[in-house]
């Protein structure tokens, strides 16, 4: 007998499902793949730079979604052609919350860097909104490899990929398949095809077998009601298979407040996307909820099925008291690069590494990194 509960929802945290979320139909759109916005005034989660500019911009992925991002460049470079980097994440998050911080730091440092909202979330087309793709959010980074490398201050010859957290996976799965990428790195990463299709839980996989065919059960019923109500529901990740296989959801994860004696990682999660810290009206993790269905096409995709073949130059970077650690230690063994280097942030949790509250974010690692390998 199993003995205990196993739940999708510590993996998906990540994913919070709030109150006031209502059903998506694609007839609420006229044009999908459009932008949804594009904010002109500094609306980050962090402090505008007055040593880099920024300006946004969009571009479009092979699918045809418009995508928005935020370029940042040196003040101070010159006529000069310069690396670049695209980066994105973390999972649920948006351009003006860590993606936005990690990108203005490193133009700061001297790169071209864009920080973008992936397809179906924040400013970026897509519909229906707040889903996610092991495949198009992978091709969402050779979108931004597309863009940086057409780009004037840019030397297409050197360009990078940052992902964090549950975009980790999509940037290290990107490098295995883009051959004009140079170097990628990663920070706290996620791997969301084996979080959502094995489960997280005290540092490891928590589905069995039979698990997982519960949870695919009970995400497949829903597709039907999907198709019979014409909409997209939302929520649903807070999965639970008890003892007996019973399955159960809810379309809530992050609570209005936090309870007594909170688990500690639903607490970093809260104080950070529910906090002024860190809240953005735009993010799915501070005020929405992903369609139900998201996890289905990642429990069968596995993200790291060719690691093996990344053999680029590869910094992995997690937190010694990450609860995600695990993710980075295994995808740092599978890497076939003979140039990879593995760096855990001493007493840093997952969140710690988002926005640098704790100043634990290793800014001269990733910068040193790139330095050496995007030349």
């Amino acid at each position: 007998m199993r003995a205990f509960t196993r739940k999708l929802s510590a993996a998906m945290l990540l994913c919070a499902s709030l109150s006031g979320v209502t059903t998506m139909s694609y007839a609420d759109t006229p044009n999908p793949n459009a932008p949804v916005s594009m904010v002109g005034t500094w609306d980050k989660t962090f402090a505008e730079s007055t040593k880099v500019d920024h300006r946004k911009v969009t571009f479009r992925n092979r699918y045809g979604i418009t995508l928005v991002g935020d370029l940042y460049l040196p003040k101070d470079r010159g006529d000069r052609k310069l690396a670049a980097i695209a980066v994105s994440g973390p999972f649920g998050a948006v351009k003006e919350q860590s993606s936005g911080l990690y990108a203005q730091t490193l133009a700061e440092k001297g790169f071209v860097t864009l920080a973008f909202d992936p397809s179906y979330t924040g400013e970026s087309g897509g519909y229906p909104r707040n889903v996610a793709s092991p495949d198009i959010n992978t091709e969402d980074f050779s979108a931004a490899v597309d863009f940086l490398g057409l780009q004037r201050e840019v030397d297409r010859h050197k360009i990078g990929l940052l992902g964090l957290c549950g975009w980790s996976g999509m940037a290290l799965n990107d490098a295995a398949m883009d051959t004009r990428v140079k170097a990628v790195a990663t920070s706290v990463m996620y791997d969301m095809s084996r979080a959502m299709g094995h489960g997280v839980g005290d540092g490891k996989d928590r589905y069995s077998t039979v698990d997982r065919r519960a949870v695919l059960h009970y995400l497949n019923e829903q597709r039907w009601k999907d198709a019979e109500n014409g909409t997209f529901a939302p929520g649903g990740h807070d999965i639970y298979v008890d003892d007996k296989g019973n399955v159960t959801a809810s379309a809530r994860i992050l609570p209005e407040t936090l309870p007594a004696n909170p688990n500690p990682v639903l607490k970093e999660f809260f104080d950070y996307y529910r906090m002024p810290r860190g809240f953005h009206a735009r993010s799915v993790n501070s005020t929405g909820a992903w369609t139900a269905t998201t996890p289905l096409s990642f429990m069968t995709m596995p993200l790291l099925s060719y690691a093996k073949e990344i053999t680029i130059p590869a910094l992995v970077v997690t937190g010694e008291k990450a609860h995600s650690r695990y993710f980075a230690e295994d995808a740092y063994q599978a890497l076939g690069s003979k140039e990879k280097e593995l760096v855990i942030v001493p007493g840093a949790n997952h969140v710690d590494l988002y926005d640098n509250a704790a100043g634990k974010i290793p800014f001269a690692t990733f910068e040193q990194f790139f330095k050496t390998n995007l030349k």
